[in-house]
């Protein structure tokens, strides 16, 4: 006859084996395979293999470009090309890289401030006509970027900005996609507790997003510092309509190094080498920001 607590004690042994057997069964679903690993390396290598190309090229001259197969191995000529490179007088290429990062940098300075000021007020703060104001700069985001050109392009021409580097800078200080996204992870990441708590304590709205929400944002305002950033540096059809050839971006310069009737190939990819090493710098530095915040969103959810 089996005692009760011998039949207790068999059901919490069972209860724990099953709960062993369940957490290997879980952890053997997400083990990688040696087939996971194969396909991931097929996959750096593609995506890595026409950037190490184009530095390859950059490094050679323009006979390579055409070699089957190609070269993989750098040459000698990169600081021969880079001296034709920023010597070229159709480029400006110094002026490029300038106005990009003084353009790229204010955008986005401009962008994660306004945008997470206006996340907060969308998310935590009580004001008249707050869903309709929401709804129109979401409804701003469901137009083309094409379509506003002609408009936005008459208005620099009306004020007298056409050719100046402002006009590439002061229509995209803030952008519907970023107060969407801020307002998003507010709700999520700042409890209602914290800012209740900040006000009996005597703190002033802007207080409260200043030295309470905005160090509750870090993670996102990383993400939309690094995402904005990265899409005002690669801009290239608004500065070549609005900017003159002498005060170009270095997207445009990179344009103007190919002509109607020869296209030197090794000043181009040396172009773009040195425009992607920005990136990547930023890339390097806020990183870590990108993958916190997609991995505390994902625990989140």
């Amino acid at each position: 006859m089996t005692t009760p607590s011998a039949t207790s004690s068999g059901r919490r042994g069972g209860g724990g084996a099953h709960r062993r057997n369940g957490h290997g069964r879980f952890r053997a679903m997400w083990d990688a395979t040696p087939l996971t690993y194969l396909a991931l390396i097929v996959a750096l290598v593609l995506s890595i293999f026409p950037i190490y190309w184009m530095i390859v090229v950059a490094t050679r001259s323009n006979d390579v470009v055409s070699d089957v197969p190609p070269p993989v191995l750098p040459g000698g000529r990169f600081f021969d090309n880079a001296g034709r490179l920023f010597d070229n007088p159709d480029a400006y290429f110094a002026q490029g890289l300038l106005n990009s990062a003084i353009a790229s940098g204010a955008v986005t300075i401009s962008t994660v401030f306004f945008a997470s000021l206006a996340g907060f007020a969308f998310a935590k703060l009580r004001f008249r006509g707050k869903n309709a104001l929401l709804l129109t700069i979401i409804a701003t985001m469901m137009i083309p970027v094409q379509m506003g050109i002609i408009p936005l392009y008459m208005i620099m021409v009306r004020i007298g900005w056409q050719g100046g580097l402002q006009a590439v800078i002061v229509p995209f200080l803030v952008t519907g996609f970023g107060v969407f996204m801020m307002r998003q992870y507010t709700q999520q990441a700042v409890p209602d507790e914290l800012i209740e708590a900040a006000r009996v304590d005597g703190c002033t709205t802007f207080g409260i997003y200043w030295r309470v929400v905005l160090p509750a944002l870090r993670p996102a305002a990383g993400v939309l510092g690094l995402l904005t950033f990265m899409q005002t540096w690669n801009e290239f059809m608004w500065p070549l309509a609005v900017l003159s050839p002498e005060n170009p971006t270095v997207q445009v310069s990179i344009n103007n190094l190919s002509n109607a009737y020869f296209s030197d190939y090794t000043l181009m990819f040396a172009g773009t080498t040195f425009a992607v090493l920005p990136l990547l710098v930023v890339f390097i530095i806020f990183g870590r920001q990108i993958i916190g915040g997609i991995m505390e969103g994902a625990i989140k959810a």
